[in-house]
This record gives structure tokens, C-alpha cells and sequence, in this order.
């Protein structure tokens, strides 16, 4: 058949196509091949291509056209890898992925594709369910040995991989950055886009662009497919010169064996051009559509977000309206005059997005008349043991101020007497870890706020005799807010922390963001710990129900020894098939080794175990079997269940309930005694409103005292000295150094000795 015949030919059935795998020579293989040729359409080359295919060699460049240059050709083995538009950079196969200390490495269907590396349990799931994915235009990937690579985006996602071989590893690798590298271009165009106009302008030159490298590379296939031709009939002159000679009858059959097979290979060559032309026509009709239609979603979400976004505001200044309206003592005098300052007192006091607000608890627990219309259910609201039904009661506080939440953070203190008689600093360090965590337990059904304590006010908790420990807080600061925090035991520790809380209100969720240093330090070793906590949101403001997520990354270290301990709160994903609230964490030396596995969740318990490093298939795995870590695990911190009912009580604690209990000889800026927020504890909705806002004035009223005396100390030139916090004083940390308030003492022997004559008058 000639060449101009076989140009004209359509795509073969099946029947032909399986047909080249025919004649007991093997299936010809064909090589990756891509981009316009350079070494000239000599025969010989020709032949070698079709010897090639008929023996079906695989390694590199085999069966490639000789025209096109070398090509990679598709991995070997059970890896499944495959080359896109012969740069390597799609590609998909079996890969060994890093579960947990309990399993190990388990094989995973990897995908990579459209910068994007996705993984399945087999290839068959990829039809319905994805394990994960990263982008890899933010990753980072590394090369542990011969065959481990890690990825990593720096944020909650790791995978460390292993390959069956330092080739096939290599491959990926290799794919990887190339489609690295596209993700980073790409997302650097779309960076530099702009506004929404400019981006969806982005997308439409993206998609133009890819239609032209579509275009490019059908004509790049049409060249090939021209060269194949002619080699083709090149090789059909020859094998017809060859039949002319006086050859044996076994040579005459195995030459036209090689003529047929080198007429279905341009058959099939021919129709896989056909189908590529198919394909671009059909990308370019379908083009505007799918543009059409993404462009209608983008618009339909910002619209949808800014909505939202404008709902949450119009809610958050109707509240502060209506708190200027009715909470406000009514016939007193300069009334009209000071509404001004108490509706709107504060720097930002009408922003949402102001950290530094000088913000009150009015609105929280201010009775709604029953006109209003919009209430929470009672699923959203902690109950109250009050007389006042919840239907007529709109209520996010509960009667706990912030020093005692902090406070609260004590609740598992047995953990540091534990880690206080270690002897191995390591293990230490696992113990003060479950302590981080356990902080963390009296979250989760607490979705009321505390109150805002006072400048001045302080919370003391002494429970020497009973837990060996007693416990100082005081407001410290009122711009920004902060609360000093000191607690030391008989059992050999002391821990200390200053806590500014600043936040972040995203209309569908609230991020609160605690800043300062935490630190313990054991008295007998002098191992002094360091960390700070991470950031709780708090989910479904405006419509749902409440619901509160720990995220982020806490770095606990040794300073003394160089030990650290990584640990990662994982945030809640409702596609996630993983454990809800869970902690990771690793504990490791000065030099990185890792020592000690830790997991769990942080609302109800953390295990660690012990790493014993072993020798990997390859070498080069130092992570420890399964049954190994399942013989070492030790339960390092267990939550206490809640009190009975205590969906009736604020899901407080044990420690919780007593918080509140009055105990006589305490300082008179005592939480205990704050007026109002006893009077809410016992349900006196409209005293504790009255009274909150006399607290509030009166603050207010010192506050403008204090800015008063400061301006006439500056007129005169005659020295001021800003407020200071009674018990602690504000220095330099010796280890962190960063400017933190330190307990200075004497609280305890002003109160075995009743001399509070230092103490503000704040109630």
C-alpha cells in the first residue's frame, strides 16, 4: 500500500490494533517521543525504529522515533508512571506512603497531575474517593536516601514516600519539580492578576494558551506522522528489493511479516493523528463553555461572601446600637452627653476587624425583648440554673472570667508532678506535651465567653494542701488586654505565662489568636520549658450551631538541654475520614533524632511511643515496625469525665465549678468577688446587667484619670509613672528575651498577713 493510501486511512478497529501485538515477536513498544525532529529521515534509523518495536525492548528512548530524539520512555514494574506531552511532568503509580508508628509504609495509588499530587488506596478508588491531595506550587520536596522523598507544604501536610528504587524514585522526583515549577508560573501570573477582572482575563489567556500548545503539539504529531510515512515507504522499497532476490522460502515469509507490521504501525500512527485533530477541535468548541460557566461560579461565591460578610456587619452594629439604646441607666442626668462615649468608647470601637478594641460584655448578657425576633436556639446556649426561661434569655457569657479560664489550665497539673520525678529529660519532655494538650479539653463544649476582667483584677487558687500547688493571675493590662499568670508547686515546679488575646471576626467564624510565651521550669533539673498556644476558632456565628476547632503547631524546647518537641492540632475537615481534634507529635533531640511518637486528640486523650530506630528494606528507613510501637505505647494524659448534668452547668469541669466558690481572705480584686458576675451566676439577669455597666463606667472614669494626670505630667515636664500591676512586674525574660510581666511576689504573705492596702478599688 502506498504512503499517500495510508494518509487517507481512518482509525482501525480493535481488531487491527490488537494485531500489532501479533506474530510471537511481543508487543512493540513505543516510546514517549514528542517535539520536531533533528537527526535527519535516514533509512537506517528507520529500521532500527521498526527492530526496536518488534522486539519490545523497553529501556529509555525505545521504539521512539529516531526523527523526534531521545524521550523517556514509561517506568517499568508496577509503578504505572507515565510521561504528559513528554515532559514527564503527569504521572501516576504505585508509591510507598509513611501512615503512623503503627502501620508503617503502605502502598498508595499516587496521581499527579495539573500541579496537584493525589493519592488513593488503589486505582480503583480513584473513580469515587481522594485520600488527600497537595498542592504542589507551595511544597517543598527533599530527598531523604536511595529511595524515601518527602513533600511537604509547610503547613499540616507531609507525606514521606518511598519508591521501589532509586530509579523509579528519580522519576518522580523529577516529575515532581517539573510540575513544581508550571504550579509556581502559574501561580505567580494569577498573583499578578489583580482584581477579579484581571483574573478572569488570566484564565482566559490561560486557556487560549493551552489551546495553542494543544494545536503546536498536533502539529508536531503531524510531522512525526509525515516522517513515519516516509521511512515507511523507504522500508516497503526495500523489503520489495529484498523479495526480488533469490532468497529462501523461511526469509521471503519473515520479510512479510515486517511489511505488515510496518503497515499497521502507519495505520495506527495515522489514526492517532485523526483522533488528536478530533480532540483540539473539540477542546476549542467547548472552550467558551466551560469559561462561560467558570467564571459564573467565581461570581456567584464572591457574591455569596459578601453578603455574608455584609449580614455580619449589619448584625454586629445593630447589636452596639442597640446596646447604646437600652442598656444605658435611663433619667440620669448628662445622659444625652455621655452616650457618646459609652456607646462608642475606644479606639475602632465599630470595627470588626480592630484587634485593639476596647471592648465590654453589655451585649452578652442583655435581656432581648421578644419583638426582635432573631434568637439562638437553646443547642447554641450553655444552660443557666436560673428562674428566666432560655427562650426569653439571649446569653454568650458564663460566669467565669478569663483569669479563671487561665486558671483552668491547671486542671491536669498531676502531669507536670509526673514529669517533675523523670529522670530522663526526654520522657519529661512527653509529659509536658500531654500538659500542652490537656489544656485544651475544657474547650470543647464551651462555646460561652468569660467575662473581661478588670484592670486591677485578680484570681487566686490555692490548693497547697490538697495538690500541692497554688496559683496567682491578675490583669495586668487593659490595651491591649493581658493577664499575667503564676502558679508554683511543692512537687517541684513552677509555671508562669502572660496571655494577650487578639482575634479576627470572618462574619461565618471567629479566629482567636492567644500571643505569649508559656513557660515551666522544674526546680530539681533546672529544664526550663517554653511554648505558645495555638488558634481557636469558633465556627457558625451567625447561623448554626456553635462549635470551637484548636488548630496550628505548638514548638515546645528544652532550653536547657536543646530537646524539642513538635506537636500539630489538626483542623477539622468534613471530607477528612481521619480522627476529629487530632494531635500529632514528635519528640526529638538536640541533633533531630526522633525519641518518642506521640497521637491522639486534644479533647480526650495523648499516648506516646518509644522509636526504636531499625534498618528499612532499602537501608535507609529508621522508622520503627508497627508491633514495636504498639509494645512501648504508654497513655500519658486521659480527660476526666464532665460532672453529671453538666449540660446544665456551662459543661463546666470539676475544677470549674469550684472556681467560683467563695473562699474568705482572698485580695478584694478577687474574681470571686465581682458583683456582677456573681449576680449572673445566680441568674439576676437585670442587676448583673445594671451592675456590669456601673463596673464599666467606673473603669472608664479611672481610665481618663490616669490619661489626664499623664497629659498635665507632659505640660509641666514633671515625671509620670504609667500603671503598674500590683503582683507582677514587667522586664526582660532572661531566656526569651522579650518584654513579659514577672511574678515579683508578696501575695502570698499579704494574705497570711490580711494587708490588702495596696489594692485598687476596682469593684
Amino acid at each position: 500500500m502506498a504512503a499517500t493510501e495510508l494518509r487517507g486511512v481512518v482509525g482501525p478497529g480493535p481488531a487491527a490494533i490488537a494485531a500489532l501485538g501479533g506474530g510471537g515477536a511481543g508487543p512493540p513498544v513505543v516510546g514517549g517521543g514528542g517535539g520536531r525532529g533533528d537527526a535527519g529521515p535516514g533509512s537506517g534509523a528507520a529500521s532500527g525504529t521498526v527492530v526496536a518495536a518488534a522486539a519490545g525492548g523497553p529501556g529509555p528512548g525505545a521504539g521512539g522515533v529516531a526523527a523526534a530524539g531521545p524521550a523517556p520512555a514509561p517506568p517499568t514494574g508496577g509503578s504505572g508512571g507515565s510521561g504528559a506531552g513528554g515532559s514527564g511532568s503527569a504521572r501516576e503509580g504505585w508509591l510507598f506512603k509513611w501512615t503512623n508508628y503503627i502501620k508503617g509504609y503502605q502502598r498508595r495509588w499516587f496521581v499527579l497531575s495539573n500541579g496537584l499530587l493525589s493519592y488513593y488506596r488503589s486505582k480503583a478508588e480513584m473513580r469515587h474517593t481522594c485520600r488527600g491531595t497537595i498542592n504542589l506550587a507551595t511544597a517543598n520536596i527533599t530527598v531523604e536516601d536511595s529511595c524515601n522523598f518527602i513533600i511537604s507544604n509547610g503547613g499540616a501536610q507531609t507525606y514521606h514516600l518511598k519508591a521501589s528504587s532509586e530509579v523509579e524514585r528519580q522519576r518522580w522526583v523529577t516529575a515532581l519539580e517539573l510540575a513544581k515549577a508550571k504550579a509556581v508560573k502559574m501561580l505567580a501570573e494569577s498573583d499578578e492578576s489583580g482584581d477579579e477582572e484581571s483574573v478572569s482575563q488570566t484564565d482566559k489567556t490561560e486557556l487560549q494558551n493551552t489551546l495553542r500548545t494543544l494545536s503546536s503539539k498536533v502539529e508536531d504529531l503531524s510531522t512525526c506522522n509525515d516522517l513515519i510515512a516516509k521511512h515507511g515507504t523507504a522500508l516497503q522499497r526495500s523489503l520489495s528489493e529484498l523479495e526480488s532476490l533469490k532468497l529462501p522460502a523461511e526469509s521471503n515469509e519473515k520479510i512479510k511479516q515486517v511489511n505488515e507490521r510496518a503497515t499497521l504501525f502507519r495505520i495506527t500512527s495515522n489514526a492517532m493523528i485523526n483522533a488528536c485533530r478530533d480532540f483540539l477541535m473539540l477542546a476549542q468548541t467547548h472552550s467558551k463553555k466551560w469559561q462561560k460557566s467558570l467564571q459564573y461560579e467565581r461570581d456567584q461565591r464572591i457574591r455569596l461572601e459578601e453578603t455574608l460578610e455584609q449580614l455580619a456587619k449589619q448584625h454586629n452594629h445593630l447589636e452596639r446600637a442597640f446596646r447604646g439604646a437600652t442598656v444605658l441607666p435611663a433619667n440620669t442626668p448628662g445622659n444625652v452627653g455621655s452616650g457618646k462615649d459609652q456607646c462608642c468608647s475606644g479606639k475602632g470601637d465599630m470595627s470588626d476587624e480592630d484587634d485593639e478594641n476596647e471592648f465590654f460584655d453589655a451585649p452578652e448578657i442583655i435581656t432581648m425583648p421578644e419583638n426582635l425576633g432573631h434568637k439562638r436556639t437553646g443547642s447554641n446556649i450553655s444552660g443557666a440554673s436560673s428562674d428566666i426561661s432560655l427562650d426569653e434569655q439571649v446569653n454568650f457569657n458564663e460566669p467565669l472570667s478569663m483569669l479563671q479560664r487561665l486558671t483552668e489550665d491547671l486542671e491536669y497539673h498531676e502531669l507536670l508532678d509526673r514529669a517533675a520525678k523523670c529522670e530522663n529529660s526526654l520522657e519529661q519532655l512527653c509529659y509536658v506535651a500531654a500538659f500542652t494538650v490537656s489544656s485544651y479539653s475544657t474547650t470543647v463544649f464551651r462555646t460561652s465567653k468569660p467575662f473581661n476582667p478588670l484592670l486591677g483584677e485578680t484570681f487566686e487558687l490555692d490548693r497547697l494542701e490538697e495538690n500541692g500547688y497554688r496559683s496567682l493571675c491578675e490583669q495586668v493590662s487593659h490595651h491591649p488586654p493581658a493577664a499575667a499568670h503564676h502558679a508554683e508547686s511543692k512537687n517541684g515546679w513552677t509555671l508562669r505565662q502572660e496571655i494577650k488575646i487578639t482575634s479576627k471576626f470572618r462574619g461565618k467564624y471567629l479566629s482567636i489568636m492567644p500571643l505569649g510565651t508559656i513557660h515551666c521550669i522544674f526546680h530539681a533539673t533546672g529544664h526550663h520549658y517554653t511554648w505558645k498556644k495555638v488558634t481557636t476558632t469558633v465556627h457558625n456565628i451567625i447561623v448554626g450551631k456553635l462549635w470551637i476547632d484548636q488548630s496550628g503547631e505548638i514548638d515546645i524546647v528544652n532550653h536547657k538541654t536543646g530537646d524539642k518537641c513538635n506537636l500539630k492540632f489538626v483542623p477539622y475537615s468534613y471530607f477528612s475520614r481521619d480522627v476529629a481534634r487530632k494531635v500529632t507529635g514528635e519528640v526529638t533531640d538536640p541533633s533531630g533524632k526522633v525519641h518518642f511518637a506521640l497521637l491522639g486528640t486534644w479533647d480526650e486523650k495523648m499516648e506516646c511511643f518509644k522509636v526504636q530506630p531499625v534498618i528499612g528494606e532499602n537501608g535507609g528507613d529508621a522508622r520503627q515496625r508497627g508491633h514495636e510501637a504498639e509494645e512501648s505505647r504508654v497513655m500519658l494524659w486521659k480527660r476526666n469525665p464532665l460532672p453529671k448534668n453538666a449540660e446544665n452547668m456551662y459543661y463546666f469541669s470539676e475544677l470549674a465549678l469550684t472556681l467560683n466558690a467563695w473562699e474568705s481572705g482572698t485580695a478584694p480584686t478577687d474574681s470571686r468577688l465581682r458583683p456582677d458576675q456573681r449576680l449572673m451566676e445566680n441568674g439576676r439577669w437585670d442587676e448583673a446587667n445594671a451592675e456590669k455597666q456601673r463596673l464599666e463606667e467606673k473603669q472608664r472614669l479611672s481610665r481618663k484619670k490616669r490619661e489626664a494626670e499623664a497629659m498635665k505630667a507632659t505640660e509641666d515636664g514633671t515625671p509620670y509613672d504609667p500603671y503598674k500591676a500590683l503582683w507582677f512586674e514587667r522586664k526582660k525574660d532572661p531566656v526569651t528575651k522579650e518584654l513579659t510581666h514577672i511574678y515579683r511576689g508578696e501575695y502570698w504573705e499579704c494574705k497570711e498577713k490580711q494587708d490588702w492596702s495596696s489594692c485598687p478599688d476596682i469593684f
